[in-house]
């Protein structure tokens, strides 16, 4: 990739401590979530939201001393993470090796591509909120609860 940041068609994002930083091409190809266990265990997250970009259109800006690699054969996929904070930072598959899907917190700005799709949802955990209702924590300023919904009773056998 040869623009640079700040000039358009550029977002550019960093991990947690900032030693890491990558640049894609915008739009990004695609966006979604991706609610799979391997992502979900492999973020610490109930789902993770990527945008997958060209490999072509991908660049790791900073710190590339700085990017570890998980790769898991079995799976054909590699994980890249910052070494410094543990934040993921790519994540590549065999099978789509012209793209890399790159987590979109690590972006401040937009990326071109909202997530509109939902991959793997036969894997989500049965407790990741799934649009309950939300209250105000009393005491607790910030903090939403979902309270528990009341069952119905069962009906009476005698009527």
């Amino acid at each position: 990739m040869t623009r640079r940041s700040g000039e358009p068609g550029v977002a550019r994002g960093a991990c947690l401590c900032g030693a890491v930083e990558v640049e894609i091409g915008v739009p990004a190809r695609w966006a979604w979530h991706d609610h799979g266990e391997r992502s979900r265990r492999a973020q610490g997250a109930a789902y993770v939201t990527y945008v997958g970009s060209w490999r072509s259109r991908f660049r790791i800006a900073a710190g590339d001393e700085h990017v570890g690699r998980y790769e898991d054969d079995a799976h054909g996929e590699v994980r890249s993470f910052c070494r410094r904070c543990g934040a993921p930072v790519a994540y590549e598959r065999a099978r789509s090796p012209q793209m890399v899907n790159v987590p979109r917190a690590l972006f401040r700005e937009r990326t071109g591509r909202e997530p509109r799709y939902h991959v793997h949802l036969a894997e989500a955990p049965d407790w990741a909120w799934r649009d309950e209702p939300l209250k105000p924590l009393k005491g607790y300023p910030g903090v939403s609860w979902a309270p528990p919904r009341r069952r119905k009773k069962p009906p009476d056998p005698m009527f």
